[in-house]
């Protein structure tokens, strides 16, 4: 696969530099750039987006990110391998991509607030939602995924 399903970008130019700014608003957060990256791979992870997950590995690696750190990921509740904030974040990006059953998530809330101020709260949100809606793009046009070496 070497193309994407359609040229969405092209078909939808409003719509996509929409998303476009609240991306470049998002990349300004204040949570910082690791944080932001590690956010949007556990997501992509949760989502089965190839093209995603790739773009994000590599951006972390840019950051001078651990291939360990980066590789455990998925397995962030079994390692040391990241802060209490990190985790307050990585729980908070699961229970906001997930979003499955009428639970309450007062308790997840409650640990994000021990972590984070109220702004930065909601620019996770923010990450969290956007990187949601790229995953179903990326994933729902067929994105494909680079070949090029990481690194």
């Amino acid at each position: 696969m070497n193309q994407p399903r359609l040229h969405w970008t092209d078909i939808s130019p409003k719509a996509y530099q929409a998303m476009a700014s609240v991306n470049a608003a998002t990349a300004k957060s204040s949570l910082g750039p690791v944080l932001m990256e590690l956010v949007q791979t556990r997501v992509s992870q949760l989502n089965g987006c190839a093209f995603c997950l790739d773009m994000h590995a590599r951006d972390l690696r840019k950051h001078g990110e651990t291939w360990q750190r980066i590789n455990s990921l998925s397995t962030w509740r079994e390692t040391s391998l990241y802060s209490k904030r990190e985790r307050a974040a990585l729980n908070w990006t699961e229970t906001m991509t997930k979003l499955i059953g009428h639970r309450s998530h007062d308790a997840d809330f409650e640990e994000l607030k021990g972590h984070f101020s109220d702004q930065e709260i909601v620019e996770l949100c923010w990450t969290i939602a956007q990187i949601n809606a790229w995953n179903r793009m990326a994933i729902g046009m067929q994105m494909p995924v680079s070949d090029m070496p990481i690194e």
